[in-house]
């Protein structure tokens, strides 16, 4: 998940003067198209990045250590000899940055092309032979607690450990579906009758397709760019997390992913057994229009136009979407196998295609108080387009539906919610107060800017709550911090948020070296330039947003402080600002909810599940004989099974869409089918009904004669 803030254009101001980079010019021997990337990735973090650190030989080692990490997480390609061979090299990155030749990352790169051709003749070998689940013996599956294995001979023990492991897996699986069925009188399924060998060696199949599909992967996406591609990133995620290098296709989805629009042909796909299917197609997309792809037809190849098609055989979904989005009016040409067996080749002209997932959405809470709740994925602006999607504006008209609809509170959910557009949550936060600092930045070298809504309008002056949880990043802290600082709303969720208090700014590398061949993007750069801090002057960087009402969560050390590359925390003078007229009273709101949560079946189980989790991510070793394996297997499901039970004590929430909503979703079927759904998940949501319950609370204690009353109970 990438967490973000990006600063708009209307902000670079802030920033001016920052970067002064000379565009590197041609020369009669012009550097290969990597070594231009690396020269100015590591000039854009020299002058440009918040924060740099010395590009030195320490950093070399930790981007080296990092990048073997990434390309051999779970140690079963290189030898301890490959690691020691390379270390000559680890000092070199600096070097490379700088425009040396490129002989750390070329080395590693033909090392692990020759050990993964050499692992993918391994697997097959091994799992031609059944397996003894009689034996005792472990495998130890966290990478963290062993080594490169010593010699060839050490790697194909690794890989049968582990190959076994999954077979074990498999294995039981069938012999649960076999007891099943056998339980069923009018079953006929053939699994009834199958022996435990015949089951094994079906489970061994399973097990190669299985890694036949990830060696195609390695085969097929992982390639010298894709590689050069996590070289270029272990480089900057070492300076710190969220400076990233984007090739050209991960650059255009991140860009329309912040647009919430894409130009594409408007199938929706799965990802099933290595092919790639189509679920259904969006009414009134290109496809739509075409008419000739059906729900259920795979997609075989994807050509650009005329060129030559790539097979798409074991892609995964995020693979395939690269390949058949593109550039608006461009077509891309489909190989598809319908149904009835035919294959045929579709050409479709791309076309813009609205991800309505991506908008802030409403809805109504029925119950003790009529609740509005708005739901807001990330802070989404189309930079690109002035007419385009602003989440600002969206939220805005969402309030304004629900004062319509005259509701006593307002829950802004903002969990999972990574971030975005730092002018939006600006614009947004000052829905809900008359005017004053929202946050404070500051860019390298330079004092903190404050960012202010002046506008003394408030949209909203009723009870407000905002939901967040440890993935709540970014734009989402930003605006949970200012709305605390101004004690004008109570933040619920989790301990605290991510912890991210950084602004980057996407920079296209084309602009700093331009190529007369199109095909040749050099992709771009997403760079920290800048910290925010709240309006009270403390960092959300590292520590985040404390909730004012903590609930259980199973989400836990996901923030930023699990990252060694993290900036620190630090904090500059408050800002000037003036509370919110009827401060919230979070201290009775949280004895409230308090006694709720002790008293409440479903939190106490989740309680106890988030305990037994962490116990079981204690054990570092698994046992490959069956009897153990199983054993481990029935005593773990039990203690998790536990959990399947907290939706059924939760009571279920009557929340309903608003009538205009539903009235524009009328005619799409899809559409009304995903509403339905994304209903159904919040009526059972254990958290949005604790939400509802400190709404509740905090609607009383906003009217002084509730107050009293409550007061004198």
């Amino acid at each position: 998940m990438r967490m973000k803030v990006i600063i708009p254009v209307v902000l670079l101001s802030i920033s001016a003067g920052v970067l002064a980079f000379n565009k590197l010019g041609h020369t009669e021997d012009p550097p290969g198209r990597y070594e231009v990337i690396m020269s100015l990735v590591g000039q854009m973090m020299k002058e440009g990045h918040y924060q740099p650190k010395p590009m030195d030989d320490a950093f070399s080692k930790e981007v080296f250590t990092k990048y073997l990490k990434n390309l051999d997480g779970e140690k079963k390609f290189f030898l301890q000899s490959d690691i020691k061979g390379l270390e000559g090299l680890s000092t070199h990155i600096d070097d490379e940055l700088r425009g040396a030749p490129l002989d750390c990352f070329r080395s590693i790169n033909e090392l692990i092309k020759k050990r993964v051709a050499e692992a993918a003749a391994i697997y097959p070998q091994l799992l031609a032979q059944p397996f003894d689940f009689t034996q005792e013996e472990k495998v130890v599956l966290d990478p963290e607690k062993i080594d490169f294995p010593a010699d060839e001979a050490a790697r194909k023990e690794a890989w049968r450990k582990v190959l076994k492991y999954r077979t074990l897996e498999k294995l039981t699986d069938l012999q649960e579906m076999r007891e099943k069925e056998k339980a069923k009188k009018d079953s006929k399924d053939d699994i009834r009758t199958k022996t435990d060998t015949q089951l094994e060696v079906e489970a061994r199949d399973k097990v190669k397709k299985l890694y036949d599909r990830y060696f195609d992967r390695l085969k097929n996406k992982q390639n010298d760019n894709e590689r050069f591609s996590m070289y270029v990133n272990a480089i900057t995620t070492t300076m710190d997390p969220h400076t990233d290098y984007f090739p050209p296709a991960e650059k255009r989805l991140f860009e329309e992913q912040m647009a919430g629009k894409f130009y594409g042909i408007g199938a929706q796909l799965k990802e099933e057994d290595g092919k790639i299917r189509i679920v259904s197609i969006v009414t009134g997309s290109p496809s739509w229009k075409q008419g000739q792809l059906k729900a259920n037809d795979v997609i075989l190849k994807v050509a650009q136009a005329d060129k030559e098609p790539v097979d798409i055989a074991g892609y995964d979904i995020e693979e395939a979407v690269k390949l058949i989005r593109g550039g608006k009016g461009t077509v891309v040409k489909l190989t598809i196998k319908s149904v009835d067996g035919t294959v045929k080749d579709v050409a479709i002209t791309r076309g813009e295609i609205i991800l309505d997932e991506t908008f802030a959405k409403s809805a109504i809470i029925n119950g003790e108080h009529k609740i509005g709740y708005i739901y807001l994925p990330e802070f989404y602006n189309d930079f690109n387009d002035r007419n385009g999607a602003r989440c600002a504006d969206d939220v805005a008209k969402e309030i304004q539906k629900l004062k319509a609809e005259k509701v006593d509170g307002v829950i802004l959910d903002l969990r999972f919610n990574g971030g975005g557009s730092l002018q939006d949550v600006v614009q947004m936060a000052g829905f809900f107060i008359p005017e004053g600092p929202i946050v404070q930045v500051r860019s390298r070298g330079g004092d903190a800017v404050v960012l202010r809504d002046r506008d003394k309008n408030v949209q909203y002056d009723g009870p407000l709550a905002i939901m967040v949880n440890e993935y709540s990043a970014s734009a989402s802290e930003i605006m949970a911090a200012a709305m605390q600082d101004y004690k004008r709303a109570v933040i619920i969720g989790s301990t605290s948020t991510f912890g991210k208090g950084t602004v980057q700014r996407l920079f296209n590398l084309d602009d700093f070296y331009p190529s007369k061949d199109p095909n040749s993007s050099l992709g771009g750069l997403k760079l920290t330039q800048q910290k925010f801090y709240r309006a009270n002057g403390g960092s959300t960087q590292l520590r985040g947003v404390a909730s004012d009402i903590v609930l259980p969560d199973p989400y836990y050390e996901v923030g930023e402080k699990k990252d060694k590359d993290a900036l620190a925390w630090d904090e500059i003078p408050k800002a000037t600002y003036t509370p919110w007229t009827n401060p919230v009273d979070v201290e009775a709101l949280q004895k409230g909810s308090a006694k709720r949560v002790a008293a409440s079946a479903a939190f106490k189980l989740m309680n106890e599940n988030i305990a037994t989790v962490r116990n079981l991510e204690k054990q570092e070793t698994y046992s490959l004989n069956m009897q153990t394996f199983k054993a481990e297997q029935k005593s773990n499901t039990a203690a998790l099974k536990k959990y399947d039970a907290v939706n059924d004590k939760v009571k279920e929430l009557n929340i309903v869409n608003i009538k205009s909503d539903l009235d524009k979703m009328s005619g799409d079927s899809s559409k009304l089918t995903r509403n339905k759904d994304w209903i159904k998940f919040r009526a059972k949501d254990i958290y949005l009904d604790e939400a509802v319950n400190v709404m509740n609370d905090l609607i009383v204690l906003s009217l002084p004669k509730m107050k009293r009353k409550l007061q004198e109970n």
